[in-house]
Parts: C-alpha cells; sequence; structure tokens
C-alpha cells in the first residue's frame, strides 16, 4: 500500500544565512539574461510577444533578496516527506521549495532524476538561493521562484483512489496567488501523479507563470513530440528551429552536443499529447507527461564549453556527473506569462515515471521514428485517457478536501491574506495560527489603522507588503516616519515613482534613524539616471546607519532572525549598504570616498567574495592593477554570483590578455 511518512536526509549543505535586510525594490538583477531584444520582439508571433511583454517585474517586492549563504557546507539534517508503494519512492523537501529530491525506481533500483549530492545555494532564483537537483515547482515570474528555498505548508489528504496524497500549498507574493501541488501514487503504479492548482481571489486579472523543471543526467538524449523549437540563448535571441538537427548540422537532442548554455523551447502541435522524455544508451530513462494545459515543453543544457563546466562545479561537487533539465509550462516559452480571470484558476495534472523504448530506434537517426516508439511505450505503460480521467477524478473528488494530517508549516503570508481579503480556498487553508512575528505589524494596520511604529526609534525594516489593498491602507494611516516609509515601497511597486520619492521625502524629515529612507531615495536616483545623486545617498544612507547602529533592527527586518544578536544584525544592514554605496561611487568615479568607506566596512564583509570583487574594481580605478592581479591570484569566490554574469572576465582582461583561469569562468555565451 502507498505510505506518506516523515523522513530526515543528511546531505553537506551550506546554511542559507540571513536574508538581505534592505527592501528589493529593483527589478531581478539577472533578469536581462531572460530578456528578447525589441528587433527579435517584433518578428514573433503575435500572441507569443504579447505574453512575453505582459506585466514585467518592476521589482521584487514584496519578496526578500537572499544573499546570505556561503560556499562551506557541512553535514546537515533535512526534513523530507517520503511518497512509497511497491515501486516508486518519492522523497520531497517541503521546507525546499517542495523540490522533489529523489525519484527512485524500487524494481530497476534506478534513480529517475539527477540528485544533487549536496545542497548549495546559489543567485539563480529571482531573489536569489536556488540549488540544482530534482523537480522543482516555478511560479511567479520568468526564472525560479522566489519559494525555491522557502518552506511550504505541507499535510495529507486522501486521493482519488482513497490513498494518501501528500499536499503542498503556499501563498505566491509576487504575483500574490495561492496555489497547490498534490502528489500521489496509486497503489501498483509506476507513476508519480501531481496535480498542480493555480487561484486567483482577487477582482483583477493577474498574470501567471508556470514550469516545472525536471534536472536528468546530461548523458541523454531528450524527445518531445515537436519538429521544430524556438531557441534562446543569453545573446537575448529567440529564433525557430528544425529538431532534432540545426541548420550547423548538430543534433541538439544531445545536450552533451551543445557548446554554449541554452533554452530549446519545442513547438508542440495542437493536439498532440504533451509529453518529454530523457533516455541513456540503453533506451531506458524518465518520461513526464500531462493533460493539454501544460502545453510548453523545453530542454535546458549547460554545454560543454568552460563556462557551463564551471556552473556545472559550482552547483555541485567537483567530479560528478553533470546534468540537464527537461521542463514543462503553461505556456510555449518561459519568456510569456498567461492572464488569469478573476475568480478563475488554472489546473492540470502531471505523471512522473519510466520509460523503456527500443535503443536502435529512439536514439537512431529518423526522428519521427523515435518519438513514435518513445510515445507507443508510453503509451502503453499510461495510457493519454488515463492521465486524462486521473485528473477528472482529482479535480473533482479530492483538490478541494480539507488537509488530515499537517506535516509541515510554510509562511503566515497567506493567512493574513485571507484574513484580510476573507477568501474561501477549499483545499487550501491559511489559518490565522500560521501568523508569525512579520505579520504582526500588519494584523495591527488592519484592525487598528495604524501602523505600529519601531521600539526606541529603531529602524523602520517592518517586511514590506505592496498589494493595492494594503496601500490603500497605508494611504490612509498617520504619517508617521515607518508608514511613509512603507507607503513609499508600496507606490514604488506600483509604478508611481514621483509619488513613492515624495512620501520617502516626507518621513526623512522627522525620521529619527534615516538610513533606510535615504537607501530608497538612492535607488530613486539610480532608476531614475542621476548617478551621482545616488551615490551621495547611498554614502549618507552608510554614515546615518553608523551613527543610529545599536536599535533593535535585527530582530524585525524582513527576513532576519527575531531576536537575533544586535551586533550581528548591524553587521548584517552595515554590509548591505556598504556593498550597495561602493558600487555607486565606483559607477561615477569616486576611488577616494569610496577607499575611506572601505576601511568602515565590518571585518566580516571585506573578507566576503563579493568584495573582493570590489576590491579589484576599487583598486583598478585607483590605477593599482598589480594588486588587483594579486588578489585573482590569492583566490576569492563570490558566493552569490548571478546567472549570466561576465564581470569577473572583463575585469581579467583590464589588466591582462591572459586566458581567464578556470575558477572565474563563468560565461555563458560565445566571447
Amino acid at each position: 500500500m502507498t505510505t506518506v511518512r516523515r523522513a530526515v536526509l543528511t546531505l553537506p549543505a551550506a546554511p542559507l544565512g540571513p536574508d538581505n535586510p534592505l527592501p528589493a525594490l529593483r527589478a531581478p538583477a539577472g533578469v536581462g539574461a531572460h530578456a528578447v531584444d525589441p528587433r527579435t520582439l517584433a518578428e514573433l508571433p503575435r500572441d507569443m510577444a504579447r505574453g512575453i511583454g505582459r506585466d514585467p517585474l518592476r521589482s521584487l517586492l514584496p519578496a526578500p533578496v537572499r544573499d546570505g549563504y556561503g560556499r562551506e557546507r557541512t553535514p546537515a539534517d533535512l526534513d523530507t516527506i517520503v511518497i512509497e508503494n511497491d515501486r516508486l519512492r518519492v522523497t520531497v523537501l517541503p521546507g525546499l521549495g517542495g523540490r522533489v529530491h529523489s525519484l527512485h525506481h524500487k524494481p530497476t533500483g534506478r534513480e529517475l532524476l539527477y540528485r544533487n549530492p549536496v545542497f548549495q545555494p546559489a543567485a539563480f532564483a529571482l531573489n536569489g538561493a536556488w540549488f540544482s537537483g530534482g523537480v522543482e515547482w516555478n511560479i511567479g515570474a520568468t526564472g525560479h521562484t522566489t519559494l525555491s528555498c522557502s518552506p511550504l505548508h505541507a499535510a495529507t489528504v486522501r486521493a482519488p483512489d482513497g490513498g494518501p496524497m501528500l499536499r503542498l500549498w503556499e501563498w505566491e507574493r509576487l504575483r500574490d496567488l495561492p496555489f497547490q501541488v498534490d502528489l500521489w501514487l496509486p497503489e501498483g503504479s509506476d507513476f508519480l501523479y501531481v496535480g498542480v492548482r493555480i487561484r486567483n481571489p482577487h477582482e483583477r486579472t493577474a498574470p501567471v507563470y508556470w514550469w516545472s523543471n525536471i534536472a536528468v543526467p546530461e548523458d541523454r538524449r531528450v524527445l518531445a513530440p515537436a519538429d521544430a523549437a524556438w531557441h534562446h540563448g543569453y545573446e537575448r535571441g529567440l529564433s525557430r528551429v528544425p529538431v532534432p538537427v540545426t541548420e550547423d548540422g548538430t543534433d541538439r537532442t544531445y545536450p552533451l552536443n551543445s557548446t554554449h548554455a541554452a533554452d530549446w523551447f519545442y513547438d508542440m502541435p495542437e493536439g498532440r499529447r504533451r509529453w518529454i522524455a530523457a533516455l541513456d544508451a540503453d533506451g531506458t530513462g524518465l518520461v513526464q507527461t500531462s493533460t493539454d494545459p501544460l502545453r510548453g515543453r523545453k530542454l535546458f543544457v549547460w554545454g560543454t564549453g568552460r563556462g557551463g563546466r564551471r556552473w556545472q562545479e559550482w552547483l555541485t561537487e567537483p567530479g560528478t556527473p553533470g546534468y540537464a533539465e527537461i521542463q514543462a509550462g503553461l505556456a510555449r516559452t518561459q519568456l510569456e506569462h498567461l492572464e488569469l480571470a478573476a475568480g478563475a484558476e488554472f489546473s492540470w495534472l502531471e505523471a512522473y515515471g519510466p520509460i523503456v523504448a527500443d535503443p536502435a530506434t529512439a536514439l537512431g537517426e529518423d526522428w519521427s521514428a523515435a518519438r513514435a516508439d518513445v510515445e507507443r511505450s508510453l503509451s502503453g505503460a499510461l495510457p493519454r485517457a488515463a492521465v486524462d480521467a486521473a485528473y477528472t477524478a482529482w479535480r473533482e473528488e479530492a483538490a478541494d478536501l480539507a488537509p488530515e494530517e499537517v506535516l509541515a508549516a510554510g509562511s503566515g503570508w497567506g493567512a493574513l491574506e485571507v484574513l484580510r481579503g476573507g477568501h474561501e480556498l477549499p483545499g487550501t487553508p491559511f489559518p490565522e495560527s500560521t501568523l508569525g512575528p512579520e505579520q504582526e505589524p500588519w494584523r495591527e494596520l488592519l484592525r487598528t489603522g495604524v501602523l505600529p511604529a519601531p521600539v526606541n526609534g529603531a529602524a523602520p525594516l517592518i517586511a514590506p507588503l505592496v498589494a493595492s489593498p494594503w496601500r490603500d491602507m497605508l494611504e490612509t494611516a498617520p504619517a508617521d516616519p515607518t508608514t511613509e516609509y512603507q507607503l513609499g515601497i508600496a507606490q514604488w511597486h506600483a509604478g508611481d515613482r514621483a509619488q513613492a520619492v515624495r512620501s520617502w521625502e516626507r518621513g526623512l524629515k522627522e525620521a529619527g534613524t534615516r538610513w533606510p529612507l535615504l537607501y530608497c531615495l538612492a535607488i530613486a536616483d539610480r532608476e531614475d539616471g542621476h548617478p551621482e545623486r545616488a551615490a551621495d545617498h547611498f554614502e549618507e544612507a552608510f554614515t546615518d546607519h553608523e551613527a543610529t547602529a545599536g536599535g533593535t533592527e535585527s530582530a524585525t527586518g524582513p527576513g532576519t532572525t527575531a531576536g537575533a544578536d544586535d551586533d550581528e544584525g548591524r553587521a548584517l544592514v552595515a554590509t548591505a549598504l556598504g556593498r550597495e554605496a561602493l558600487d555607486a561611487l565606483l559607477a561615477v568615479d569616486r576611488p577616494d570616498r569610496a577607499r575611506a568607506l572601505w576601511h568602515r566596512l565590518p571585518d566580516s564583509a571585506r573578507r566576503r567574495g563579493a568584495f573582493r570583487l570590489i576590491e579589484v574594481r576599487l583598486l583598478l580605478a585607483e590605477r593599482r592593477p598589480d594588486e588587483a592581479r594579486a588578489v585573482f591570484d590569492a583566490g576569492f569566490e563570490v558566493a552569490d554570483l548571478r546567472e549570466g554574469a561576465e564581470v569577473l572576465g572583463e575585469l581579467w582582461q583590464r589588466f591582462t590578455d591572459e586566458l581567464l583561469p578556470d575558477a572565474y569562468e563563468f560565461r555563458m555565451r560565445p566571447s
């Protein structure tokens, strides 16, 4: 019989550390890596172009940036939930976005996924920390979800066949939408069933994004029912190319045939069954299929170039096998977003399991025969009608059932939204008992119309909320510095930048602790094309924090640990402000002031790889190239280096024509 139980997984792990205490007013730093240049956009099909241009993120608000992790790993126990029948054993990480860590096929002893042997955060999520391997559930906007390393609510529910089912659910904050992921193993089944539902409880249309990302060993052939794909590389282009062999004569269905990192979004014909498979040399592997609403399929490859191999090492242990990703999404490409009407939902069913095909055919040169062979095997193992019937049974009989045994807790943000909006969400309760310290100031605003001020003049580091109902409440609340600070953040998120600046300036006039408001004004200056004024404001914010440190911001900052030691909290803010201020001063060629600020940083900050990188920039600005080269030669690692970042190569070329060492080669596109 199928069972669902708690367990513990021990892995070498780098701690996540504290979140960045500064509000994330800017769009994701790596969003340009997934952009399309305007000329290409004009040549795309009209509906695709509309989806690409639909509701781009103006900022990461209200999510915090997660950049407190490092690269030192020690054994750590991770809570897991194991779903098991006599055919499959599925290991889920409820505290890390509900990631499926392992899909083990018991009769053959095979691991169907790429299973990362370590937990190593890296800056690939929209808000920073992400890790590779398994199956991840991406909701929100183009990129890896802000929930990649966050806990989800988890509980058992009755599956359509009467057995136990694992439900994961949360409130996604970028788009302000609740969602659920139900996982179950019918008795005797070789396939994991996954029912997904995204609901829009608001009285407005909402943009929606979803991609299920599946890591598989890269020494595979990837097959999908398509003769063409939309190719997207880090050159910001999007072009339709033939599958499997592209114009240069290369069969791109083998991940190791590509030199550079790239996406291949398969152009799936209407009416065809949705599936994607990754097969090894003997014709066995993993297949993913779904009901029709999950229309998109994709292959992502790291490539065999130096940059791709370095990223593979960066995300796991050097010397371990590499991986590729096969993916499934609501749109044709990950650059598009769909519209979800007010009060409506998107729901579908996915299935994951082993596939066995004839290797001579499935791996052969006849693409039509290869696809047909895999599809015949899939039809024999799991007919399309069975998937459709399972979806209907789940949606009608199980999706709305109340959770039974609670196995893990997520955040309290959903409870706050339900409390404010009175939303009825059968199957995904967000009880008031899940409210915590981060939500308490907002519950007080909801109850009294007043946002509580910090104690003893401390910094107003309340985790922000930016949805229009909260903005409306802030506009009618008493206008003290804390309220003006939060109101400005909400106005900035809504695109009313001029009004946001006015709110921050009003708050600044009466604020005892000025640096949070100065930081916001600095971001506004930089985004509005005033880099010199931005540098002044960043530097002033850093100085004000030095002068006023000693309050209790460490206990109230978004993402910081409640009750943290004051010295730790002060160092956290000083590090975040110092990084911003140094970057701004160097951008306007003020190395003398940057050097003076450098000496005022906490010692712990100057030792971090991100600041060693800033030190290189500072030394070059001071015309000290030999000393800049010495920093490279001594070695450093920037733990939160962004996907697609090329800064290491650019700096290296400023003082030498030598080949960039492998340790610093992270470039993901042709030179």
